[in-house]
């Protein structure tokens, strides 16, 4: 009985330390994980690569559960024609398990010019599919949330939000993912009263409709703050929370748009840490009693999270910080207190991190993947190396001692093992 005992409670505290990355920005959309981080020394042999295959076009990040990884990517549809396209490929081999077209690809801000040299501008989809069980959710460049088996690509349900909603899509089209809270599937886009909506997971029917805003390329973040599970919305006229259960705006707060907003808002207890580039900046609120959010501080012009949203850790953040400098912005810590930087490391370009136990992982716009420790003293790099060509602007996902980056080229998978 007792060794019977042993190896329930070992194998209990093994797969407790698992954890899956089923969405944008991890389990909880926070860009964190209590994970823990085996040590690592790549030296002169580099990381242990356990695959790498291509990923053409986009920026869809890997969503991870149940031994597949799932992404967007856009390549030529049956009628010849750039498309997005679900792929859910194999964790252990990288090989493709199914994929499902969904809409065309075609943003056309910048006449396709993925991949530049430059490193500037591209084509494909941004969304980062969101998995909860055998259903996989994707909320297209169109504005179209779809739901799929997991195991088979097949169509369960969908709905048009422009056609269905009144939805009014934005410049560049949209790239933001969907969120699960409870048995709903949220996003925003709609029209004048249903700007934010909320479907049954199972059925696709509508729980509840409301707000009249027009969205940005941010994901919404859901947090609990004063007891209360909220949707916090980053939309053109700042910042909207909503009720997750019911959809009845909570608290607001303005907060400056220019262009594009794309960096989602960041949450530590009562606090809301949120940025935009196009001269915009950063600033902090605190959400008091539960329907007022007070300016904290605000930095015009500074701290300018482009797409690369920060993790919080310990009263700071980190990330990527400054606007577009491709191939130069820096990671920064800074404190969340005051706004005040830390330290600054350049190089990275504007590309994205999280975090893993104490520790930073961080995905260089040109492919390189850094090990950095998560404290305000100094930056202390653990490893470095060049993982994946191509263009990077997607967030890593960890699960279960692998990263898994991705590229406008190729995505690839370390093993920490």
């Amino acid at each position: 009985m007792r060794a019977f005992a042993f190896f329930v409670l070992a194998g209990f505290s093994l797969t407790s330390l698992a954890e899956d990355w089923p969405r944008y920005r991890g389990a909880s959309g926070d860009g964190k994980t209590t994970q823990q981080m085996p040590q690592v020394n790549w030296n002169d042999q580099g990381p242990k690569l356990l695959w790498k295959v291509p990923t053409t076009l986009g920026f869809s990040s890997l969503a991870i559960a149940d031994d597949q990884a799932v992404t967007l990517v856009a390549r030529n549809g049956s009628d010849g024609k750039l498309t997005e396209f679900i792929v859910s490929l194999d964790t252990n081999s990288g090989l493709e398990k199914w994929s499902s077209s969904l809409g065309p690809s075609n943003y056309g801000h910048d006449g396709g010019n993925s991949g530049a040299d430059d490193n500037r501008g591209g084509d494909g989809p941004r969304s980062t599919p969101t998995i909860d069980g055998n259903r996989v959710y994707v909320y297209d460049s169109h504005l179209v949330l779809s739901c799929f088996d997991t195991q088979t690509g097949s169509l369960v349900w969908r709905h048009d939000v422009v056609s269905e909603f009144d939805g009014r899509n934005i410049k560049w089209l949209n790239a933001t993912s969907p969120i699960l809270a409870g048995d709903s599937v949220i996003v925003g886009g709609g029209g004048a009263g249903q700007s934010f909506l909320a479907f049954n997971k199972s059925t696709g029917d509508v729980v509840w409709k409301s707000g009249n805003e027009t969205i940005t390329h941010a994901t919404p973040t859901l947090a609990n703050i004063n007891s209360t599970l909220q949707a916090i919305f980053f939309v053109e006229s700042g910042l909207v929370a909503v009720d997750a259960k019911s959809g009845q705006e909570l608290w607001r707060s303005k907060f400056p748009f220019s262009v594009s907003t794309a960096a989602s808002p960041i949450v530590d207890n009562d606090y809301v840490y949120c940025s935009a580039g196009y001269g915009v900046g950063a600033g902090l609120f605190q959400v008091v009693n539960g329907n007022e959010a007070n300016e904290v501080w605000f930095k015009p012009n500074e701290l300018m999270n482009h797409w690369s949203t920060p993790v919080v850790h310990d009263g700071h953040f980190y990330g990527i910080f400054e606007f577009k400098k491709y191939g130069k912005a820096p990671l920064q810590c800074v404190s969340l207190a005051t706004g005040e930087i830390k330290w600054s490391q350049r190089g990275f370009g504007p590309g994205n991190c999280i975090l893993v136990d104490d520790k930073l992982i961080v995905l260089s716009d040109a492919g390189e993947v850094a090990i950095v420790e998560a404290v305000p003293s100094a930056y202390r790099e653990v490893a470095r190396a060049k993982v994946v060509g191509g263009k990077c602007w997607s967030t890593p996902a960890f699960s279960n001692n692998r990263i898994y980056v991705r590229s406008t080229t190729e995505a690839a998978c370390i093993s920490l093992d």
